[in-house]
């Protein structure tokens, strides 16, 4: 945009200025509420990572074990009824690609099984879903901000009802999954019912001591002990989803933020560099015009003394 007056351009300055303080408040609130939620998902891992590697105990005792929350031991995939998704958006904008790319990957998982049943989490998803004509489970309500235990409890007591009701028969979880500070991933985690073998698996590098390798009873009952467990992970689960899908999406503002000030700099810059040509101009215009006035009044006194 080209800029006629000084007045114009040094207002438009101060609206950059303004904004760029702004974004930068937002990059550093966005960072500090990152590091927070961080340390609060560290604080609570290793309990749930115990959890984890005590399942795998049981299945390694009892390897026939049945549970409404897993496969059979012969396995099995496709199982008939509606899928059930949980999908973590944040509640606004202002996040680069963070929302869209876990909103594509929703898209392309209800394409991948015509029933399904979809359990949205933030404000933005919701009015995604409004707005494109996709149905979505209108009493589950849910904040994505500062994500909280009981908050993972309320929305995993809905899900296990929701499952054992048989209203669905497999449960997903669509989140940002927060790598590193560096990178994020949209995952798709399938949550229930579990595989045996991922608990197995991955439990095999944790069990280093003898008591792991130990077997043990149950009481009243495998199944029991097992329905007891298994929905103490699964809030687990769904909290530590929660919180890798906060700490991505401050990070993705961050980016974003960071990359509005940079972007407010350059323009400052291209700015303040027209203002000063706008001036130069205005200094060099005034100069020609007062020689050129003293050129003429020099000529009128010359002619007039002749």
């Amino acid at each position: 945009m080209a800029y006629t007056n000084e007045k114009d351009i040094k207002a438009r300055i101060a609206g950059v200025r303004d904004t760029r303080k702004i974004t930068n408040a937002m990059y550093l609130i966005s960072s500090t509420k990152m590091r927070k939620a961080k340390a609060a998902l560290d604080q609570t891992r290793p309990y749930f990572d115990s959890l984890h590697v005590e399942i795998a105990r049981v299945f390694r005792t009892a390897s026939d074990a049945e549970s409404r929350y897993f496969y059979p031991p012969e396995g099995g995939e496709d199982l008939p009824g509606a899928y059930g998704y949980l999908v973590i958006t944040a509640d606004r904008g202002l996040a680069g690609a963070y929302n869209l790319s876990v909103l594509k990957e929703m898209n392309r998982q209800r394409g991948l099984h015509g029933d399904n049943r979809i359990y949205m989490v933030g404000n933005y998803g919701r009015q995604y879903c409004r707005t494109h004509d996709v149905a979505v489970e209108e009493d589950f309500h849910f904040s994505a901000q500062d994500a909280t235990l009981h908050r993972a409890r309320e929305i995993s007591a809905i899900l296990l009802d929701a499952y054992e009701s048989g209203k669905i028969s497999r449960l997903f979880v669509i989140y940002t999954d927060f790598c590193n500070g560096l990178q994020t991933n949209v995952v798709t985690a399938p949550i229930l019912p579990f595989q045996r073998a991922q608990f197995l698996k991955s439990a095999k590098s944790k069990a280093r001591n003898r008591r792991d390798a130990e077997e043990f009873e149950f009481y009243p009952s495998v199944t029991q002990v097992l329905d007891y467990i298994v929905p103490s992970f699964v809030i687990g689960y769904i909290y530590s989803a929660l919180v890798d899908s906060f700490c991505s999406e401050q990070n993705a503002r961050m980016t974003a933020m960071d990359s509005a000030n940079q972007n407010a700099e350059q323009l400052i810059e291209t700015l303040t560099l027209e203002y000063n040509h706008l001036r130069q101009d205005a200094v060099t215009q005034e100069i020609t015009e007062i020689s050129a006035g003293a050129k003429a009044q020099k000529r009128s006194k010359g002619g007039s003394g002749r």
